[in-house]
């Protein structure tokens, strides 16, 4: 197997459109050799836990180009045949990250940030809401009650904190970003043709 580390966060529209794509090569090639590893990556680790109206983090991020942003954002789902529900809560992604780290040592980490994608782009849930993430995490097959004890605690919130930190401390600083069997980074939401480039490469190398 060939490992591929994705550095993501859930409420990031390339992120969504990254796996996809990605979703769509695998799918295109069964056989393919990837292991995949999801990694912690907040784009707004400053954010309000209970996080903020969507519109106004859109106008303080982008400004006057909010709206060339969003624009840019739906023409790439569109093209993709997504039909997007943003949740109008831009969340605070720390708990979901938590889930996440959670879910890795359960073997569920892709069916878990499927859900998160899910609920926050399809469903417009606030994916920093605890009741959202637990339902989630019990529709990937984990125990609902065991999650929702964990989140009401600080549970592993330094082992998600020190991660991000170290991807941002090796030069990763925007998400999506992948890197394949630990030495070729990939950074952006890649089409689903390299990516089955990628996989026929390492399938002849091997």
């Amino acid at each position: 197997m060939t490992r591929l580390d994705i550095f993501a966060d859930p409420v990031c529209p390339w992120c969504l459109i990254g796996k996809v794509e990605l979703d769509r090569a695998l799918e295109s090639r069964p056989d393919h050799p990837f292991a995949i590893t999801w990694h912690p990556f907040r784009l707004n680790p400053q954010m309000p836990r209970d996080g903020m109206p969507r519109v106004d983090y859109l106008k303080a991020k982008f400004g006057d180009r909010a709206e060339e942003a969003a624009r840019g954002v739906a023409q790439r789902a569109a093209e993709l045949g997504l039909d997007l529900n943003v949740s109008p809560t831009q969340s605070d992604t720390t708990d979901a990250h938590r889930l996440m780290h959670w879910a890795g040592l359960e073997g569920a980490q892709t069916r878990v940030m499927s859900g998160l994608l899910r609920a926050f782009w399809y469903d417009a849930l606030d994916i920093g809401n605890h009741q959202t993430l637990v339902k989630i995490a019990g529709n990937a097959g984990l125990d609902r009650d065991m999650i929702a004890r964990l989140l009401d605690t600080d549970a592993d919130l330094d082992q998600v904190t020190s991660r991000e930190i170290h991807a941002r401390e090796r030069g990763i600083n925007a998400v999506p970003t992948f890197i394949i069997a630990d030495a070729h980074a990939v950074s952006g939401a890649q089409p689903a043709a390299l990516w089955q480039k990628v996989i026929d490469d390492l399938s002849a190398e091997s």
